[in-house]
């Protein structure tokens, strides 16, 4: 979505100065409708982060993301290693489903959804408003010598952008070794947990550096998102942007002048006041067009709906739109692409909505022992040896568990009990002999097919190959 304009600006970022250091970015506190709604979106997420690690259905918790036991729980279904093809599933649909979205409504996730987005823009900015002012403020306070208000309100700023910093990263912790360990971590003694504290710190560390100094630069320099919405968008997504067919008219800008007939000068409906630019978190110009550094976030939209008011123009001159919407004055389609990919993403989640019914609690695995030949018995008896390992996905204890043969007559020996038991979210293994008369062999290597009972009722089955000698065949 391009204006008429020259392209220079393409040539550098707004946070970056001619002599290529940080040009720090004071937007003007935003208001308006669209901060309204995105306040009460940021609000809802923002309990739901806190909340999710903390949050448990039949058990299990709602999210959590365990990479060193390799445990995932996502909305509450739990994801072992052997269930790695769901997991890997459901990335993808996510995946498919940013993308539909970025087709349709562009960057609208970093400005209304993105986690950096909701605490720069919803926590952090806030209290810095709270505590240094609005735009002109924090430019006057950060040009001003270090006397005794300077230091008080940067200590302060700064102390409790360390305090939340602490929090997000306790969250961020519980979502990787669990809510309850957590807990447990934080009512024990801070000494017997010596390395997690230092995950901690470093977590709090990385955080504070993001949202007190790096800030907007991880949307512009670090997030891939906003080069993959280079490759998405047409001029058919709804973008934040600027009507500059009505906003340049035949002579461009111009600056208002009360009682002008605007129209009749050939003038467009933007005065060039440039409180779109002052407002922005990114810095940017949207009247230059679509950027790799807008995140949608409306402030623009908000901002100049309210100069419009004020001079009697009509609101809407920078809005939600498409290029076609702009150019054209074409309603929102949605196209064949957008068809495509929706049909792709609704195959998809029929696919793992399929896969997660599909699903056992109980995995059971019966495998050879490797290097094992089969040992023939009194009374024409063949005896493999076996090695199996039994996985319990649920939160209660499987209790009285034992091992039947479907297929064929024969007895299974576990090494240890006959029948034994299987931990809350946890794991059974052992040893043990299958034995078979020789009448029962057909071939020298069969599929035997195996029943897991647990109390006397049937909860899995697997199979497993018996080997016996040639002369059986």
């Amino acid at each position: 979505m391009e204006t008429p304009s020259n392209e220079q600006f393409r040539d550098s970022i707004a946070t970056i100065n001619t002599e290529g250091k940080r040009s720090w970015v004071y937007p003007k506190k935003p208001s308006g409708r669209f901060y309204k709604y995105r306040s009460y979106v940021s609000y809802f997420l923002l309990i739901f982060l806190f909340a999710a690690p903390f949050i448990k259905i039949n058990g299990n918790q709602f999210l959590l993301f365990n990479v060193l036991e390799r445990k995932f729980n996502i909305f509450g279904f739990p994801f072992w290693p052997q269930d790695f093809y769901l997991f890997v599933i459901s990335m993808i649909t996510g995946v498919v489903f940013v993308i539909l979205f970025t087709v349709v409504f562009g960057r609208i996730f970093c400005g209304w959804i993105c986690p950096q987005t909701i605490f720069l823009e919803m926590v952090f900015r806030k209290i810095e408003y709270w505590i240094d002012g609005d735009r002109g403020k924090q430019m006057r306070l950060d040009r001003q010598p270090w006397n005794a208000e300077k230091i008080r309100k940067r200590l302060l700023k700064w102390f409790i952008f360390f305090v939340i910093s602490f929090l997000i990263a306790n969250v961020f912790l519980a979502y990787l070794i669990g809510g309850d360990t957590l807990i447990s971590y934080i009512t024990g003694n801070p000494l017997d947990n010596v390395r997690t504290l230092i995950s901690l710190l470093i977590f709090t560390g990385v955080f504070y550096f993001i949202f007190a100094w790096f800030r907007e630069q991880v949307c512009i320099i670090a997030c891939p998102y906003g080069r993959l919405q280079g490759v998405l968008l047409d001029n058919k997504t709804i973008n934040v942007a600027y009507d500059y067919k009505r906003g340049e008219g035949e002579k461009g800008r111009s600056i208002f002048r009360k009682g002008e007939d605007r129209e009749a000068a050939g003038k467009g409906d933007c005065i060039d006041c440039k409180q779109c630019v002052v407002v922005c978190p990114t810095g940017i110009d949207i009247r230059n067009g679509t950027q790799l550094e807008c995140v949608n976030c409306t402030a623009c939209i908000d901002e100049c709906d309210h100069i419009m008011e004020s001079i009697n123009l009509p609101k809407g001159l920078i809005r939600y739109a498409s290029e076609d919407n702009i150019v054209k004055k074409e309603p929102f389609k949605f196209t064949l692409r957008m068809k495509g990919y929706s049909a792709v993403l609704f195959i998809l989640v029929g696919v793992l909505v399929g896969m997660l019914f599909l699903r056992n609690d109980v995995e059971a695995n019966i495998l050879r022992l490797p290097g094992q030949l089969y040992q023939q018995k009194e009374n024409n008896i063949i005896s493999n040896v076996y090695t199996y390992k039994i996985i319990n996905k649920t939160t209660h204890k499987i209790e009285d568990v034992s091992y039947q043969l479907l297929s064929h007559k024969g007895t299974i020996k576990v090494v240890s009990d006959r029948h034994f038991s299987i931990p809350e979210q946890g794991l059974s293994q052992g040893t043990l002999f299958i034995e078979l008369h020789s009448a029962e062999l057909e071939k020298d290597k069969i599929t035997l097919k195996i029943g897991v009972f647990s109390k006397g009722k049937l909860i899995e089955t697997t199979t497993t190959n018996f080997l016996g000698p040639r002369s059986y065949r």
